[in-house]
């Protein structure tokens, strides 16, 4: 039996202007340019020029706008004339920027890929057809940084599968040798012993007594190497401490990824800064970059077709077709000029009030001076939500005198000290950092005398703090630091 229910329910739904709004919000200052052609290019009614306020266009416009929501013709409301283009508004979504227009404006020097270098030098060998073939495919299996990590047997599949060419594991490796000595040099090592023995061997002097010392230990004592237990390879090898020394040297001295020097297309994206930070005698200044306070107006042609409208039969079937184009066009053009105007108002709110909460940093450029600081704590402090400050943090930057940063660089957590207030985080990751570069590299600090080091120095932080925030500076452990 069918029962029809009656159900009462709330739901928030974001408007056409608050979604251009976030949408613009999160686009950097090198990509805003793009956006703003874009919207020039799909909307007739927007146009560059003055402010509109010098524009009698723009309030020709509001005024006959206004007059006509308060006449008879009524059924052209919002609905009628916004098309799906508003969902996404032709940006970028949240998150990642994924899309085509990410490499819009991002130079790009073109060279040799890795691939087609090898690939010149297997045609200088004297192969047969099905060999270069052969070698062709273990080119094609070689990752970017120079090695092969898919197993031989694979490889003899594909060659079977797809070339129709039966080999096997001799006369794989036997190619596979000749390629090896291309340039540069470790060039398709199936892992990073071999690599680094291949590279010794083609040193200028292979007798040199200390290039013999490295590829014993290479060959003898790989696993010991990895660890740095230079003890046991000094007694496996019997050599000296001046021997284990020297080819240690020239051992971290050769190159572990050898494919990294050409990657094919190499990407150099400028970082074109959002703020502008100066100091004046102490009074610092912030400003919005040029780029992000373009001059838009709403054209006059389309402001005076929506006047005539005005003036003429509102019960023409096919003008009023055509005065809902022309709303749905100067209403997005409207809007995108608030949504730019709203974006540079946010912009700057936001980066103030960074600014007054990080001044003693902005002053001196010390790390140390740096506050604990939250998205929360900005948030309240302009009043917008946690939501708009973090879009503004993750994708824009400010030009200082001591460099350009990330508005994210400032934001970080607290942590306690003896006497009762709280330093930021960074501050402890640069006590930290400094610690480790002045250690004794022969002995090298571990993470418990570095806790206890900190809480002399009144930092109350735990040996998994520590841990983290070495691994975060991309400091190895105490047995990976050590030096001969």
């Amino acid at each position: 039996m069918q029962k029809l229910n009656l159900s009462q329910s709330l739901s928030q739904k974001l408007s056409p202007q608050q979604i251009q709004f976030i949408k613009l919000l999160q686009v950097p200052t090198a990509e805003l340019d793009a956006r703003i052609e874009e919207e020039l290019e799909i909307n007739p009614a927007l146009e560059e020029g003055k402010d509109e306020k010098e524009d009698p266009a723009q309030d020709e416009y509001e005024d006959s706008y206004d007059e006509d929501l308060g006449s008879d013709d009524r059924d052209l409301n919002l609905d009628d004339y916004l098309d799906d283009e508003y969902g996404g508004y032709k940006m970028q979504g949240d998150g990642n920027y994924n899309s085509d227009e990410e490499d819009r404006e991002i130079p790009i020097s073109s060279q040799a890929s890795l691939h087609e270098l090898l690939i010149q030098q297997l045609n200088f060998l004297k192969l047969d057809e099905r060999q270069k073939i052969i070698g062709q495919q273990l080119i094609g299996s070689i990752e970017n940084d120079g090695y092969i990590r898919r197993d031989l047997e694979a490889i003899i599949n594909d060659l079977a599968f797809s070339q129709n060419i039966e080999t096997d594991i001799d006369e794989l490796e036997e190619i596979l040798r000749k390629i090896q000595t291309f340039d540069p040099a470790g060039i398709a090592s199936r892992n990073l012993q071999e690599c680094l023995i291949l590279q010794l061997e083609r040193k200028e002097h292979p007798e040199d007594p200390t290039v013999q010392h490295a590829l014993r230990i290479m060959h003898d004592c790989f696993e010991e190497f990895t660890k740095k237990h230079y003890s046991k390879i000094q007694r496996k090898c019997d050599l000296n401490e001046d021997e284990i020394k020297d080819a240690v040297n020239l051992i971290t001295k050769l190159n572990p990824k050898p494919g990294g020097v050409s990657e094919g297309l190499v990407r150099t994206q400028y970082i074109i800064p959002d703020f502008i930070l100066t100091n004046n005698s102490g009074k610092l200044e912030i400003s919005l970059n040029s780029k992000n306070a373009p001059e838009l107006r709403i054209s006059r042609s389309y402001a005076d077709m929506f006047d005539a409208y005005d003036k003429s039969d509102k019960k023409d079937k096919k003008l009023k077709e055509t005065v809902t184009f022309v709303k749905q066009k100067l209403d997005a053009a409207k809007w995108f000029i608030d949504a730019i105007k709203q974006r540079q108002n946010t912009l700057l709110r936001t980066m103030e009030a960074i600014l007054q909460y990080q001044k003693e940093f902005f002053l001196d450029g010390d790390e140390t001076n740096l506050r604990p600081m939250i998205l929360k704590d900005i948030a309240e402090k302009i009043d917008m939500d946690i939501s708009t400050v973090s879009r503004v943090a993750n994708s824009k930057s400010i030009q200082t005198e001591f460099g350009v940063y990330p508005l994210k660089y400032f934001f970080s957590e607290g942590i306690a000290t003896d006497s009762g207030e709280d330093v930021s985080n960074r501050e402890v990751k640069s006590v930290l950092q400094a610690m480790v570069d002045e250690e004794d590299k022969k002995r090298p600090l571990s993470d418990d005398k570095l806790v206890k080091m900190l809480n002399k120095k009144g930092y109350n932080i735990a040996r998994r703090t520590v841990a983290k925030y070495r691994e975060q500076l991309q400091i190895p452990v105490a047995r990976l630091r050590k030096e001969l």
